[in-house]
Formats: C-alpha cells, sequence, structure tokens
C-alpha cells in the first residue's frame, strides 16, 4: 500500500485506545505502539505534511501495511503493547542496550592471586565471578576490594620477584601490602584475598564483623602485626562507607531517570541506588530522534517490562511519561507493592536527577564526536566502493585450518562502523573435509544465507549492507554461486587481499578488479582492522579446538577412558591441570563420568 492509501485506512480507525502493528512488504513486524485514539495517532504517520525525525522518517518509508488492536482502556494497552514488543523485537521500537555487554571478577589461579574486572572469560583456569549486567559495578567493586585490602596491581610475579627492588608508590601511600618487600606472608595475603572476595560477594556488613572477629582473635594471640593489618582494613571499609554518603538516596531502593537530546541522538541516564548507596549506571543511546517524549514514553516500560529489570520501591524522572498513572498500576502489580513514580520539585532527590541529567548530555557530548567520525568513514567507504548507502552493517569472513583437512570460518559484525561483538558467530564445516578455503568460504555464506531465510535469530535475523571475505577473486567467485538465489545475493561483496608482509593491500570487486586503499588511509585503516579482527577471531576458534583436541588427546592415554569420557571431564574441570589435581570424589561428581572410569584416572595421574 502506498503512504496515501495507507493514511485513508487509518482514518477509518477508531477514536478508542488500542495497539498498532506497522508491517513492511515481507509482512515483518517493523514497529508497534499504543495509542489514546487509534485513529489520530495512526494517521499522524501517513499525513502528509506531518514533520517527523529520521528514524519515524526511516520507518514510515518501509511501511506496507498496518493492523490494530482495540482494546477497552488505556491501561490494557500498555500490557498489550510491552507483551507485543517482548514477543516481536520490532526494528524500530527502541532496543534497551547499553555498550557494556557483560563483566566479571577475575581471581587469577596462583600463588599469590590476584583480582581484576574483565569483560570476558577466558580458557586460563582462572576463577570467573559472574556474569554482571554492570561493568560500572564491577570496576567499582574490584577498585574497592583492592584499596581496602591493599593487593598488589603492578606487574610483578610472587613468589619470584619478592624482595628485588623497592616498594613501589603504592605501598608508600598505603594501597598496597607490599608483597615484595617479603614482610607478607603467603597466609596473610590469602586471607586478605578471601577478604577482598567476600567483600565482593557479600557487600560491607558481613565482612565487617569477620574482619573484627579476626582482629580480636590476633590480639588475643599477640599477633600485634596481623592484627593491625585487620584494624586497617575495617578503618578503610569505614571510610570507603562514609565516602559514599556524599552520593546517596534517601529511599533504600530508588532509581533515578533523566534524558538528554543532541541534533542527531537522545541518551536516557539511569542511577541505581539499592540501600541509599550509588551501585549502578546504566546509559541508553538512541540515534537518528531527537523525540525525548517519544523515548522517554517507549524507555520507561519496557526497562522494567521486557527483561524483568528489579523494579524499585521509588522511580524518579525528570518528566512524568504519558500515561504515567495506567504505567505505575502495572508496575505496581509486577512489583507486588506500591511504587513511587515522581518529579522531585527539590532537595536531594532533585539533586540526583540533574546529576543523572548532567550523565547524559555528557555522554551526548562524547558520542557526538565519535558518531560524527564514524558515520563520515561510513560515507567515505560508501563512495569508494560505489555504494548507494553507507553500510551500517558490515560482515566479515576469514577461514582457519590445519593440516588434517579441517576447517573453521569466523564471521565478525561492525554496525554504525564499531565492533558489534554480540554479533560475532563461528562456524565449524560440515560438508568441507580437505583444506578448501573457497568450498569452506561458500559453505559459510550457505549457511549464513539460510539461517536468515529461516528467520534466524540475533544477528542471523539482519541482513547486511556489505560482505568482506578474507581472500581474493577465488572465494568472491565460489560465495557468488554460493549466493545465488539467496536473500543475500544482492548484498554487495568485496575480497580483502594482502601484500606480502602480510599487510591489508586493497579491495577485490566482483569483476576481480582492485581498489587501492594507500590512497584513502581512514578507509584503509578501517579495512585494515575489519580483516585482522576477523583473522583473530577464526584462529582463536582453530586454538580453541586444536586445544581441546590435546586435551581430549591426553585424557585419552588414561586406560579405560574413551573420546565420550575425555570429553566429560573436560566439559566438567575445564582443564586436563584440573582433572590431574581432582580427588577421586570429585572424578566421580563429573557428569558422564563412571566410577570406574574415575578410579583409572585418579590411579593414572598419581602414577605418573
Amino acid at each position: 500500500m502506498t503512504k496515501y492509501e495507507l493514511w485513508q485506512k487509518a482514518k477509518m480507525l477508531p477514536l478508542l485506545p488500542g495497539v498498532y502493528i506497522i508491517r513492511n512488504k515481507a509482512g515483518e513486524i517493523i514497529y508497534i505502539g499504543k495509542a489514546k485514539r487509534l485513529r489520530t495517532r495512526v494517521s499522524q504517520y501517513f499525513r502528509e505534511g506531518v514533520p517527523h525525525d529520521a528514524k519515524v522518517t526511516k520507518m514510515i518509508h518501509n511501511a506496507y501495511e498496518f493492523d490494530v488492536i482495540v482494546t477497552q482502556s488505556e491501561f490494557e494497552a500498555l500490557v498489550l503493547e510491552c507483551s507485543q514488543i517482548k514477543q516481536h523485537k520490532p526494528k524500530y521500537n527502541i532496543l534497551l542496550k547499553d555498550d557494556k555487554g557483560y563483566s566479571y571478577v577475575k581471581v587469577t589461579k596462583e600463588a599469590y592471586p590476584r583480582i581484576s574486572a574483565v569483560l570476558q572469560k577466558e580458557d586460563d583456569g582462572a576463577e570467573y565471578i559472574g556474569p554482571y549486567t554492570s561493568s560500572f559495578a564491577v570496576r567499582e567493586m574490584v577498585e574497592t576490594a583492592n584499596n581496602v585490602f591493599r593487593l598488589p596491581r603492578c606487574n610483578k610475579k610472587f613468589p619470584q620477584d619478592i624482595g628485588k627492588g623497592r616498594p613501589c608508590l603504592n605501598a608508600h601511600i598505603g594501597l598496597c601490602m607490599a608483597v615484595c618487600s617479603g614482610k607478607i606472608s603467603r597466609e596473610m595475603y590469602g586471607e586478605a584475598v578471601d577478604g577482598a572476595l567476600h567483600l565482593i560477594r557479600h557487600g560491607q556488613g558481613e565482612i565487617l564483623k569477620l574482619l573484627r572477629q579476626r582482629m580480636e582473635e590476633a590480639a588475643e594471640k599477640l599477633d600485634f602485626e596481623r592484627a593491625a593489618m585487620l584494624r586497617d582494613q575495617i578503618n578503610a571499609i569505614e571510610k570507603v562507607s562514609r565516602g559514599q554518603k556524599v552520593v546517596r538516596s534517601s529511599v533504600d531502593e530508588q532509581d533515578v531517570f533523566a534524558l538528554a537530546a543532541s541534533a542527531t541522538a537522545v541518551c536516557a541516564a539511569i542511577l541505581r541506588f539499592r540501600e541509599g548507596r550509588l551501585v549502578d549506571k546504566r546509559e541508553f543511546l538512541f540515534h537518528d530522534t531527537q523525540d525525548v517524549t517519544a523515548v522517554r514514553n517507549e524507555l520507561l516500560p519496557r526497562y522494567y517490562l521486557e527483561d524483568s529489570e528489579f523494579i524499585p520501591k521509588s522511580i524518579a524522572v525528570d518528566q512524568l511519561p504519558d500515561g504515567w498513572e495506567d504505567l505505575r498500576r502495572l508496575l505496581e502489580e509486577t512489583r507486588g507493592s506500591k511504587v513511587q513514580l515522581y518529579v522531585p520539585r527539590r532537595g536531594d532527590t532533585a539533586k540526583l536527577v540533574e546529576m543523572a541529567r548532567t550523565n547524559a548530555f555528557e555522554r551526548l557530548a562524547r558520542e557526538s564526536g565519535r558518531y560524527a567520525r564514524e558515520q563520515k568513514l561510513l560515507d567515505e567507504t560508501a563512495a569508494l566502493l560505489g555504494l548507494r548507502q553507507p553500510p551500517q552493517v558490515i560482515e566479515s569472513y576469514d577461514i582457519s585450518n590445519w593440516g588434517d583437512g579441517t576447517s573453521v570460518a569466523g564471521m565478525v559484525v561492525f554496525e554504525g562502523g564499531k565492533p558489534k561483538k554480540a554479533g560475532y558467530r563461528r562456524f565449524k564445516m560440515q560438508t568441507v573435509f580437505v583444506n578448501d578455503d573457497y568450498a569452506s568460504m561458500a559453505e559459510t555464506l550457505s549457511r549464513r544465507a539460510s539461517e536468515y531465510e529461516k528467520g534466524g535469530r540475533g544477528q542471523f535475523a539482519v541482513k547486511p549492507d556489505l560482505i568482506l571475505l578474507d581472500g581474493g577473486k577465488g572465494q568472491i567467485s565460489a560465495v557468488r554461486k554460493a549466493l545465488e538465489n539467496t536473500s543475500l545475493a544482492a548484498v554487495p561483496l568485496f575480497g580483502m587481499v594482502k601484500d606480502d608482509r602480510h599487510r591489508t593491500r586493497g579491495l577485490i570487486t566482483p569483476d576481480g578488479e582492485e581498489i587501492q586503499l594507500s590512497m584513502h588511509k581512514s578507509v584503509f585503516s578501517f579495512i585494515t582492522s575489519i580483516q585482522d579482527e576477523t583473522h583473530r577471531w577464526a584462529n582463536d576458534y582453530r586454538k580453541r579446538l586444536q586445544k581441546g583436541r590435546a586435551y581430549a588427546s591426553t585424557l585419552q592415554n588414561v586406560p579405560g577412558v574413551g573420546p565420550a569420557t575425555a570429553k566429560a571431564l573436560l566439559s566438567h574441570f575445564k582443564t586436563v591441570t584440573a582433572v590431574r589435581q581432582a580427588e577421586y570424589e570429585e572424578l566421580c561428581a563429573a557428569k558422564g563420568v563412571s566410577k570406574r572410569a574415575a578410579k583409572a584416572v585418579y590411579d593414572y595421574f598419581r602414577q605418573t
């Protein structure tokens, strides 16, 4: 249907509350909204002369038809809208994804363990606590724990570096216990690490009781050095607690919302207070819109109801959303108790709202420069490659193989000029059993197209704007043939070629022509970063598989242990070292490992 036909259809709608569902020409749901009066709201989209921001303009351009569901009340429309958005996740509804991902607390496995905040787990034998959804909270927890218990953060290795050189500045200012001095026993260090982890896991209340008890025990045993260290740890925790009162909420459970807008985006900042203390800050960016009211109206219900976010007893906002009474009622029904949703006019909470707004403006200021640079880079890339539009979603592929004919592929995604790690995927070849990069690349892209056509989830549900292959004309020819008559056949396709020093040289077109990048410094750097990241991702997968095979092969040297048992042991213990050190009862507890096999493994590693 044309825009005029959609407007004519919208004029026939009733002036009743309900939910409207907009679809594109392929029948896919691209937007879901609610309205107090369906006719008024829906007709605004398609009536000529009504101004819209960039995001809504794109949605209208892709709209082909719409349906409506009439409800008895605005409250029912709100409930239905939330459930429908959660089920369908339409493209033009706001996506509540910040750029933090999951975070972990890492505890290394060594004589003197270190504690740090990391963004992803690795197969390195370390202990990982998490995942946590807030990198802010993880960094704060780790920094506080390291400071309170004066754990080292330098690059020295202990016990190898004990006694070598003088203690660093952190030791002199009281932020490190100076293990390198040789005055700290391994037992005392272990207690400090245990205390730090206890603080991270359970908070300040429990660890203070434990430390006071240990201090009294040390004093009774006349171990005054240990008692003094414990006293300092207690004082440090209490000092941190006093410092946190500078930014506190008078309500135990409270979220504080504020939004800000620039010429190209809206940012929402949320400060989360628990037990009156600031425990997290989250920020969400929405590009191609300046409509703060529309974002606020959709953000608040989505934030709490779509992903089952904890609903606090008090929510302070810079401005109430439309239909806020219905939203409060729905929040109260979901929480099971009263929820205060309000705009503070004065006092400390009003200052906290202003603080959230300042954070939102600061994020927009930082983002505007970066976003402008990335958009300019995508524009330059499109011009160089002859693309109609800047490629907002770029997928890149590389093959990695080893001598026995086994091949794997890595797929990385760049969205808006930045890596989108949530979209990365890996493929293990299913039909290619020789070292044939052309065939492996063809299988990989064929499977990618198949996943898209089946309505795949996550990145597989997205149609890329540009596909890059690590390779030349041979890879392109194989992939073009594999993508014939698929939904990805029309996606622009280029190969990335390297010079004799294995550095990015240029791009190969489907016709075999090479586009030199040396005269386009920014595009050259951009394509190089994509190629390097794709190569790293594919090689990392191959190395992990090789490592797993090596581990499994080692375990299969044990009489009575076959591939299935070896796989079960590695799945449970992660490393051969952990299997070697496990007790018989621990081996028996592993799923898929018989008592007979456990006894064989236990005896084997005790004899070797």
